[in-house]
Order: C-alpha cells, then sequence, then structure tokens
C-alpha cells in the first residue's frame, strides 16, 4: 500500500509479545474465551467506509494489518514474512486494543495510515523526514474520514 493511503483492515495479526492482552490475567477465575474470527466491529467498519463515499481520496476497504512488536522498523526478511503470511500492512499499535476492546463489549474499529513503504519494496532507507511527510498528508485524511463519521 502506498504511503499516506488509508485503510480500514478487517483482520489481523498479532506478532507482538510482552504485551498485556487481556483484563483477566489475575482473576483466572472470570477468563472469558471472545471470538475473535472478526477482530473489527463489522457494523462499525462498514459506518467509517459508507462515511468516506465523496471524500476525496481512495479508501481500502478491507486488508490484513500485521502488528510488529517496534519500535524499530522491520528488516526485509521479515516483511516478506508477513506478506506470505497474507498482511497488507504493518504497524506496531494495532494490538492489544483489538482484543481488549472485545472482551470488553466495545465496538472497535482501526483507521490505518500508511506512513511509509515497507522495508524491501522500494529501494533506499527509510527516513523519519519521509514517515513525517507521509503521516501529516494521511492524518489530515483520517480526520476529515472522522469528521465525515461523526456527521453520519
Amino acid at each position: 500500500m502506498a504511503p499516506a493511503q488509508i485503510a480500514i483492515p478487517d483482520q489481523i495479526i498479532d506478532y507482538s509479545y510482552g504485551r498485556e492482552h487481556t483484563f483477566f490475567a489475575d482473576a483466572l477465575e472470570h477468563v472469558t474465551h471472545i471470538d475473535f474470527t472478526e477482530p473489527y466491529t463489522p457494523a462499525l467498519r462498514q459506518r467509517i467506509i459508507a462515511a468516506a463515499q465523496g471524500l476525496d481520496f481512495n479508501l481500502v476497504e478491507t486488508a490484513t494489518y500485521g502488528c510488529t512488536q517496534g519500535p524499530r522498523l522491520e528488516t526485509i526478511a521479515e516483511i516478506r514474512r508477513l506478506k506470505r503470511d497474507g498482511c497488507d500492512l504493518v504497524g506496531m499499535t494495532g494490538m492489544p486494543e483489538a482484543a481488549l476492546a472485545r472482551e470488553l463489549g466495545m465496538a472497535y474499529a482501526n483507521i490505518s495510515v500508511v506512513a511509509n513503504w515497507a522495508a524491501g519494496i522500494v529501494d533506499g532507507e527509510i527516513t523519519m523526514a519521509e514517515i513525517e511527510k507521509n503521516l501529516q498528508i494521511g492524518m489530515a485524511r483520517a480526520l476529515k474520514l472522522l469528521q465525515a463519521v461523526v456527521a453520519a
């Protein structure tokens, strides 16, 4: 996906570690095994997608988000693996939020802003200047999208 693109993922693969992934870690007698077949709330995703109609940018309506540990960017080999696994996007902040929201019964969706080409997709080093430029464009689009969602 190109930098500054907005996507509304419908799936997630979690590659993170060492994060609190449940509210039930200390209360095992109250464990809730959540259904995570659809990690993002379909009705909320559809509301966001519908609100994007008529905006001045294209929205990617389905994607698989690969959540990596960070804070460093990924290697070329890691990106190849993520692609083989079916990931369309890579980020560091997608989990455990989705699972925690599901445990609480909250509606949850992800609006992803693509900050840069992943390692090895294009030649050259990934720079913070490039990331910041793309985030500025992408976040302006995300703000327009959120305003449209609230107004709908």
